[in-house]
């Protein structure tokens, strides 16, 4: 019988690797790109370039919380977000593709999950990478829960509608974005410090931001248990030789498994392609017990685009704030208090 590596049999460890890294290089680029467009609007803005450059949208991406507040309002009152409408786009989408392609966001398209593996690949190199061991991991684990679990509580439970439409229509808000390049422009020694403290040891722990920090990642993970996509183990096939293991971004312990549930899995499709057993490691949804691994990048990239699309063509990715109204605000963001 024709099995899946012999139907495909450019389907395999590298192939998968490659292409995940171009996509992620790819959404990288452009994110790079995004950035250096918003450093020279903000230049405009401050009145220390004459030459106008219009505002990146995709920007806002960076604003995940401004995003979750947008949502509130949407769902709540109708209204979608017309300050911020590319944040709260590119959340929405984030949020879909956790419920059908797992952490197909976080293994695809986050910049700061290439970053980590990028400085995975090179700790991995020079030998010093390390994994806590479970008495140590776990509870870091908890870290990201706990913080999605204060921001939900602060802006899903205790924020009313009305706070949060004053909020949005703030001179801070409206500048939100610019206020988050100025903290990185000029860091105060904690905040440097900090960043400082989470590149180095993410050298040393593997994926230390994603795996342990990020709230962002924590929700996702929630919402990827509902996902229809799961990574199935054959017990019958499987030679226990751990290629799964060693090449999972995640540090799951597959072969302890049937199936692929972890809150922690990012549909990244590397263990089954590193499986030397035909049929052993395979994608499946409901109905059928093996889908080709190229559905998962299918998914998430098409729900991506897909949102991103109905966002350009019924006017909710572009901010209604007017760039003139903005160089008038940006003289004086770090005196912008927050409301």
């Amino acid at each position: 019988m024709q099995t899946e590596k012999n139907k495909y049999p450019f389907l395999h460890e590298n192939k998968i690797r490659y292409m995940r890294t171009l996509v992620q290089s790819g959404f990288a680029v452009f994110c790079l790109w995004g950035g250096y467009r918003f450093y020279l609007f903000y230049l405009w803005g401050t009145g220390r370039s004459e030459a106008f450059v219009s505002r990146p949208p995709l920007v806002e991406a960076f604003l995940p919380l401004s995003a979750l507040l947008g949502l509130k309002r949407f769902v709540l009152s109708g209204v979608f977000d017309p300050i911020h409408p590319a944040g709260l786009t590119i959340f929405m989408a984030a949020l879909t593709i956790g419920l059908l392609a797992r952490k197909g966001f976080c293994g695809w398209i986050c910049p700061i999950g290439f970053t980590s593996n990028l400085v995975e690949k090179f700790s991995k190199k020079i030998k010093i990478l390390w994994m806590p061991p479970s008495w140590i991991d776990y509870p870091l684990l908890s870290i990201k829960y706990l913080l999605l679990a204060f921001f939900a509580y602060i802006i899903l439970l205790k924020m009313p509608l009305q706070q949060i439409e004053s909020f949005q229509k703030s001179s801070y808000n409206m500048v939100a974005d610019a206020k988050m390049l100025l903290f990185f422009l000029n860091p105060s020694g904690l905040a440097a410090g900090i960043m400082i403290f989470l590149v180095l040891i993410s050298f040393v722990i593997r994926n230390f931001w994603c795996r342990y920090l990020c709230p962002y990642g924590a929700l996702l993970g929630i919402l990827s248990f509902a996902s229809p996509m799961k990574i199935k183990r054959d017990m019958q096939t499987c030679i226990d030789c751990k290629k799964c293991e060693k090449t999972c971004p995640a540090s799951i312990h597959i072969t302890r498994k049937t199936t692929v549930r972890s809150a922690d899995c990012i549909g990244c499709g590397e263990c089954a392609a590193a499986c030397p057993v035909d049929d052993c490691l395979t994608l499946s949804v409901p109905g059928r017990r093996r889908v080709s691994l190229y559905l998962l990048p299918a998914a998430v990239l098409g729900i991506f685009f897909l949102f991103w699309l109905i966002a350009v063509t019924t006017g909710h990715w572009h901010t209604a704030v007017p760039p003139e109204v903005m160089k008038q605000l940006y003289p004086s963001l770090a005196n912008l208090p927050h409301p």
